[in-house]
């Protein structure tokens, strides 16, 4: 195998993230519902014989570092001397959109890598590998939507009904450590009870995940909200021009995207025309990640 092509990285929505605590570590608790879109990041690796690794940005410029380079370098550890690799990025995924964009890739790049170089590692030796990298790489290798509990370690398979979506990423981006870091954030919300939402198996695992109704999609808040508007308005804006539209939105994860779910399609388009500087989405949410199965 000297190459392989096109390589999806699919994005994520946080349908709820509610703080249920602190560390003493300082590390937050959470609970959150992980969701798969399809609005994708696309990889492609080629096997160099050479032991370098390379990247090439194919679509907008990437840091010079960045989690794919990374995770590169972490996997690489455990190949053979003289396997590196080449990597293209087609980045679609905005940053700073709390949409896990950065982390996906990461992900999409350990499953590649351990096949172009057949280490044959297994999924939990690479989710090991991905937690040192963020906290949201495990998820993204489990190959499920997820409920997510701790400080993202712990994660429980979920099935979701099929839903529709419209995601809208201000030109703004938003730190994620300004959220955390701020006085005013709420860190006590009530925790929550995952068999609270219409769950119709009582035994759930990886062939089985647990399969919940559509009060998910309407459960909950997102506890870095108040905060994340504050930081940054155009959150603030991207949430009326969606309520304009009579859709009911929310901000995903600890970016300043916002997203809101689609009862029907809108019978005119240009309802949901990009303004100026915006990118907006309509985005179906996935069953499983395309690279669901490629570690044991």
């Amino acid at each position: 195998m000297k190459a392989i092509y096109d390589l999806p990285a699919p994005a994520k929505l946080n349908l709820f993230l509610h703080v249920t605590g602190r560390r003493e570590d300082g590390y937050h608790l959470l609970q959150s519902v992980f969701m798969l879109i399809d609005w994708c990041d696309t990889l492609h690796v080629e096997l160099r014989g050479d032991g370098q690794l390379s990247r090439e940005d194919l679509t907008v410029p990437l840091p010079a570092d960045d989690l794919v380079l990374r995770a590169a370098r972490a996997l690489q550890a455990h190949a053979a001397p003289g396997q590196g690799a080449h990597i293209g990025v087609a980045k679609q995924v905005p940053a700073q959109a709390g949409m896990g964009g950065g982390s996906s890739d990461a992900a999409t790049c350990l499953l590649a890598l351990n096949r172009l170089w057949n280490l044959r590692l297994p999924l939990a030796e690479l989710a090991r590998i991905g937690l040192s990298l963020g906290a949201d790489v495990p998820f993204f290798l489990s190959g499920h939507n997820a409920w997510v509990e701790g400080i993202g370690e712990k994660i429980r398979p979920i099935e979701l009904p099929s839903a529709r979506f419209v995601v809208v990423k201000p030109p703004e981006g938003l730190d994620t450590r300004l959220i955390f870091s701020a006085d005013d954030l709420q860190r006590a919300s009530p925790v929550a009870i995952i068999t609270g939402f219409a769950a119709v198996r009582e035994q759930h695992d990886d062939q089985n995940p647990l399969r919940l109704g559509e009060e998910v999609f309407d459960f909950g808040h997102n506890d870095l909200q108040p905060v994340a508007q504050r930081l940054c308005p155009a959150i603030t804006e991207a949430i009326d021009w969606l309520g304009a539209r009579g859709l009911q939105a929310r901000m995903t994860g600890s970016g300043s995207s916002v997203f809101a779910r689609m009862q029907q399609e809108p019978q005119n388009a240009e309802l949901l025309s990009d303004p100026t500087g915006w990118q907006v989405r309509q985005c179906n949410n996935l069953a499983a990640h395309p690279l669901r199965g490629w570690a044991d």
